[in-house]
């Protein structure tokens, strides 16, 4: 099996541009992930995030996830368990108003990391998106506008740890998924692995690898760009030695716009791949996406394509 694509972003200054941009689109479409490095978020500055989110969660997060397990006897798992995910996880709001401010138990030295990191998280979303409207022929900043909605894109982390499993093979870390949104920048553990992507039926390791981002497509890109980029499944497996550590942040839509194939990718289509993908607003389909979420993409698109025919 091929290996995971991993794209050195510097070579997009010189003579190897228009590789790496086929590397890039070979991603997204046959992958629908991608790691890249030097990508110009400086090493130090991620040194300080993993260790600030790891003080955090030894300070006040593993003694409440020790709790939780034990209340729902999690411990000596007989059956597997399908409706729970092994993790330990807070969320802050970037965009449109950012709630970092409100989070508790957060150090000052913490949250000021954080608001830094957002912003440098968000430029290099809107980066990558310019690259993919490069690769799909699309105008410079399209799908940036296609995020838009009336107050701009949503944005935001999900900070999680997954702990040591004494019994991973009955429970996952997270369950298997496709994600709602837009673009997924991920900063993941550079030692402890566990992500998994399925690949022609298989699960593929997602390797941990130091300063890098692994990159997600979101349903949303598999809509606007018609089918060419998509969306894949994956997970994330527990272990019984050491603890995980997962920022996710995740750029999408704002609440009101609305989401459909970009005109310039479907006119020269057969007609029944013209019609696949519905038009509809992201709100809606997050509302839908919350009680599917760990099911297949598919009946998401054909209900709201019955939606927007009703």
């Amino acid at each position: 099996m091929a290996t995971f694509p991993v794209i050195n972003l510097e070579k997009l200054n010189g003579a190897e541009r228009s590789t790496t941009m086929d590397k890039i689109n070979d991603a997204c479409e046959n992958w629908g992930f991608f790691q890249v490095l030097n990508h110009g978020i400086p090493h130090d500055f991620l040194d300080t995030v993993e260790r600030l989110t790891k003080e955090h969660y030894k300070k006040c997060m593993e003694q409440r996830f020790k709790e939780l397990v034990a209340s729902k006897a999690l411990e000596g798992l007989q059956a597997e368990v399908a409706d729970m995910d092994w993790e330990s996880t807070f969320y802050i709001r970037h965009l449109p108003q950012s709630n970092v401010a409100e989070i508790p138990d957060l150090t000052d030295e913490y949250r000021n990391v954080m608001k830094e990191f957002a912003v440098k998280l968000e430029n290099l979303a809107e980066e990558l998106l310019d690259l993919f409207c490069e690769n799909l022929g699309l105008e410079k900043g399209y799908l940036k506008k296609a995020f838009n909605g009336s107050k701009g894109p949503t944005f935001g982390t999900k900070v999680s740890n997954y702990p040591p499993c004494p019994t991973p093979d009955k429970i996952k870390g997270l369950r298997a998924h496709t994600d709602a949104g837009g673009i997924i920048l991920l900063f993941q553990d550079p030692i402890v692995g566990g992500l998994q992507i399925l690949k022609n039926g298989e699960w593929v390791d997602v390797p941990p690898m130091r300063h890098s981002f692994v990159i997600n497509l979101g349903d949303q890109l598999e809509v606007i760009s018609n089918g060419r980029y998509r969306s894949v499944e994956h997970r994330v497996m527990t272990q019984t030695q050491g603890s995980r550590m997962s920022i996710a942040s995740f750029y999408n839509p704002g609440s009101d716009a609305i989401i459909y194939p970009a005109p310039a990718l479907v006119e020269n289509e057969a007609e029944e791949k013209k019609e696949w993908y519905p038009k509809f607003v992201f709100e809606d389909y997050m509302k839908l996406y919350a009680g599917m979420k760990f099911q297949a993409k598919e009946p998401r698109f054909e209900a709201m394509k019955a939606t927007a025919t009703a």
